[in-house]
Order: C-alpha cells, then structure tokens, then sequence
C-alpha cells in the first residue's frame, strides 16, 4: 500500500502546487509588471544624483499597499533600499533589504528568487517632496511558478536531509546492535524475553519467545517509554531483521511485523522530553503538565494499534491489497467504523463535567521527576549491566561488540534509498500545498468534534514528519501561548503520536519489504485514537 501512499503523496503536492501557480499568475498575485507607488528618504542626498549607489529608506502606507497587492498588512511598511542611479537612464536597478516584519507577501517574493534577504526591482524617481525625500514608481522583479520552485527546493532539502539521518544513525546504530550482541551471547536477552513471555505470546504468537527478536522487540518497547528514541531505534531495526529471518514470504511484512510498527506509531512515551523542552523555552510556567495528558493519548494510540492489527489480520487474504480487502470486508469496514464515529463523537462533545472528578488525581511533578532520574541513568546502567553481565559469562565481549557493530553499519546505510523515497515524497506533499487542501477538506469533521482548526495542522502533520510538526507546535505555542488550550493541546497531540510514515519507511526498509499489507491503516488508525483521545483528555482537562 505504501506504493500508492508515495505515489499520492507526489502527485497530490505536485498537482496542488502547479494549481496555485496557475490561480496564482491569472490573478496577478504578485503584481507583475505593476508600478507601485512609494516614498524614498535618501541618507546622502546632496542636490543631484551621480552615477553611484545610494542607501534610502523606501516607505508606504498600509492602505496603498494593501489595495495594491489585495493583502491585510497591519502597519506601515518601512524598509532599508539600495538605489544604483545612473544618470543616462530613467529605470534605476533597486534592492530592498527583508526584515521580520517586512510583509508576508514581499518575504514569499525574496524566497522565490532564492534570496531571503533581498528583492531585486527597478525604480523612477518622481517629485522632490522636501530635503531628501522623493516620490517613486517601483516595478519588483518578476515571479512566477512560486509553489514549483518552493517543490524542488524541498525535493532536494529532503533528499539530504534523509541521508544526513541515515547517517546520523551509524553511530548509534553501531554502538547499540554491539551491546545487543553481547547480552545476546550472555543469554541476557533470552532471560528477558522469558520474563515477558505471558504478554509476548499473545502479541507475537509467530516467534518462539527465546528468539533472538523478541528480546529486541521489549528492549526497542522500554526505551521507547523511557524516551530514548536514539536506543529505541537500533533495537527497532535488530528485531525487524531478526523477524524476517522467521518470514517464510520474503519482500511481506508478516503479522508480528505489523504489529510491531502498531506498537512503534503509537509512541507510548512515559515522558514527552521533547515537547516539554519546547514548552519551557516557549516560557510555560508548568511544561512538565502534558505527562499526564501524552500517556492517555498513546495509550489509546496503542490499545487501537494494537486491536486494529489482530482484527485486520483476521480478514487478511493471500495476495493482500487494501482495495480487495476492502470490497471483501466493506460490510465490517463501515460498521466498525460508524461506530468509532459515534463513540468519537459522544466522548467529544460531552461527558466532561461528570468524568472531571476521575482525572483529579493526575500530578505531573513526581511523576516527571521519577522518569527523569531513571532516562538519565537507563543508557549508562544498561550499557554496564549488559557488557558486566556477558564478561561474567567468560564472552569476549571486545569480539562480540565489534560484529555487532559491524551489523549496525550495514543496517543504517541500507535504508537510506527507502528514508530518501518517503521524506522528498512528505517535502513535495508539504510545499505543494496539498496539506492546506487536506485542511480545508477536513475542517467540517474536526468542527463537529470540537477540535479548534489551529490544531488541525498538527494533527495532520504529526504523522508525516517529526521536524514538521515541531515547528507547527512551536509556531502554536508562541501565537497563543505555552498554557493555552491550543498551547496544551498540540503539546500532547506531539506526546501522543508517532511519525508513522517515517517508521514505517525506516523499519521496512532495514529489511527489504515492499508489500507492507495492513501496516499503514493500522498505523493511521493508532494516530486518529492518539489524537482524539489527546482531545479528549486536554478538553476534559482545560477547556
């Protein structure tokens, strides 16, 4: 399926952006050709111009710049210009410098030229007003294509940025797969996974709970919960590639895969580190306050994972393909999911004065204290207890370490096709413009649940790329404040979801598959409980 996603994603960015390039020029958006008028105030003026460059301060007014480009500025717009006069000409070349709150629409057209700082433009001085100051025509360099230009920017931007993760991962990939290799040799890992065996067999009936992937899967679950998303993913990556050596159908993802990734999307955090950083910085007075809220959010992010995989792999037919699923299945389909609709809909819209009372107990402050203390000493204590525990068991754990190293290595530099594949496709999808369609669509299922359309963004965002929900968060938080309900709300939709197309590229690409079957709509389901169980716990809380 996630063929069709990429190729969706592609289409649908590209499809959009090129729409409103069209829209765009027909309307004129950015004034091609137009003259605008201005006032300049020279800084070195002295009764004549000569052939030479002169530093001004262009101005105008709110209403003739509004009319003009049919835009809602707030203030007057004065901006440092650089004026190349030539005395045998009547158009003089200009630049104008960007500042940050220099109008959105002049920061679109300096972006487009790829040059943030400055807008190129030629210039007719008109009347001497007084002193130094004169009135002008400015023509501004011509646009076009804007969204097209901004899709290739990012193809690129995300083709890099998908190798540098890709190798940001060899490191870590190295250091943890080599201390997973000698707890594995130590019988370290074995003894885990027995430990865990009751809940592991009904998860993962397919794999022998002394396999080798089942002691990778709890270590890749616990740091996960711990917040150690750089242990998370070797251990993630080890255990897919030791469930594939179980897969009878090499290239399909098997039934414990997919409810592995189940688990992974959910993103069952006991503490949201990196909200809540954001949350501080942003100058909240209590950032640690969405514990609470995160873990009932992936909590139900994880309860629908996990019930939605066991159910869809009940009606999973042997060539697997979501359409012929569904037309097989459209009866079940649509029953299960009118009543999540009316269930989603009941939890939302009421309840929350009666089921208050329930939720009084929640306190961040010991809670986070506790999960700090134990995140800063899980990598020093499991790195010595799992190299102390394999010396006392005569490995030679030098030896050892070092070709689980080795595996590492290969593993990280083995996704960066598929990692490349999926973040130029999300770059495309986001510059396009496709996400604001998907907004619009969208906005009149959201209003009827009560979700505010300022959160909406990062609903949709959070499952396609991590960076680009961080910002959306960020931007959020300082328009209405940390502490805000939409401050609070899109902190734990960050807390509550995972970026599920970006785990499933990296963990299906470590092992080769190409016929995902049910994960994505497994995934997608855990991201739509997560988000609507974040809703409902933060309007419970601090509507």
């Amino acid at each position: 399926m996630l063929n069709y996603v990429w190729l969706g994603l592609l289409l649908l960015g590209i499809g959009a952006a090129f729409t409103t390039d069209i829209i765009d020029q027909a309307d004129n958006k950015y004034r091609n050709n137009e003259p605008l008028e201005l006032t300049l105030l020279f800084a070195d003026y002295a009764g004549d111009f000569k052939d030479s460059t002169y530093e001004a301060v262009l101005s105008i007014s709110t209403s003739r710049f509004n009319k003009f480009y049919n835009t809602n500025h707030q203030t007057d717009i004065t901006i440092p210009a650089r004026i190349s006069y030539s005395t045998d000409k009547q158009e003089h070349p200009f630049y104008l410098s960007i500042q940050d709150d220099s109008p959105e629409i002049w920061k679109e057209i300096a972006a487009a030229n790829g040059n943030k700082d400055d807008i190129i433009g030629t210039i007719i001085l008109g009347q001497q007003l007084e002193g130094n100051k004169f009135l002008a025509e400015g023509v501004l360099e011509k646009i076009t294509f804007v969204k097209m230009k901004d899709v290739t920017a990012a193809a690129l931007d995300y083709a890099g940025t998908a190798v540098n993760i890709a190798l940001g991962l060899i490191g870590i990939m190295a250091l943890w797969l080599g201390v997973m290799k000698v707890a594995e040799d130590a019988g370290l890992i074995k003894l885990i996974a027995n430990m865990l065996k009751p809940i592991t067999k009904r998860l993962f009936p397919e794999i022998p709970t002394d396999h080798p992937a089942m002691g990778s899967m709890i270590m890749n679950i616990s740091a996960n919960m711990l917040g150690l998303g750089n242990a998370a993913t070797p251990f993630g990556l080890k255990a897919m590639e030791e469930m594939d050596k179980l897969n009878s159908n090499k290239g399909t993802a098997t039934n414990s895969m997919v409810t592995f990734l189940a688990i992974n999307t959910a993103g069952l955090t006991l503490i949201p580190a990196t909200a809540i950083a954001v949350r501080a910085a942003a100058g909240s007075t209590n950032p640690a306050i969405i514990i609470g809220t995160s873990i009932f959010g992936a909590l139900c992010a994880t309860i629908a994972g996990i019930t939605s995989a066991k159910i869809i792999e009940k009606f999973y037919i042997k060539s697997w393909k979501f359409t012929d699923w569904l037309k097989q299945n459209f009866k079940f389909f649509l029953s299960a999911l009118l009543i999540l609709a009316v269930i989603a809909i009941i939890i939302i819209s009421g309840l929350y004065s009666s089921l208050a009372p329930m939720f009084s107990f929640i306190s961040a402050d010991s809670f986070k204290n506790f999960i700090e203390i134990v995140s800063a000493l899980a990598i020093p204590v499991l790195i010595l207890v799992f190299i102390g525990y394999g010396a006392f068991k005569k490995v030679k754990v030098y030896e050892r370490f070092v070709e689980g190293a080795k595996e590492g290595f290969k593993i990280a530099v083995k996704i960066i096709p598929y990692l490349v594949a999926m973040l130029v496709a999300i770059g495309i999808f986001r510059a396009g413009g496709a996400m604001d369609w998907l907004i619009y669509i969208l906005s009149p299922i959201t209003d009827l649940i009560g979700m505010p359309a300022d959160a909406l963004p990062m609903a949709l965002m959070r499952p396609l790329s991590g960076s680009g929900s961080l910002g959306i968060m960020a931007e959020n938080l300082s328009v209405y404040g940390p502490d805000s309900f939409i401050g609070i709300l899109v902190s734990t939709f960050f807390g509550s979801t995972e970026t599920t197309f970006y785990v499933l590229a990296v963990y299906f690409g470590a092992v080769n598959i190409r016929n995902t079957r049910h994960a994505l709509p497994v995934g997608l389901i855990a991201d739509v409980a997560g988000i609507l169980g974040a809703l409902f716990i933060v309007r419970l809380l601090f509507a």
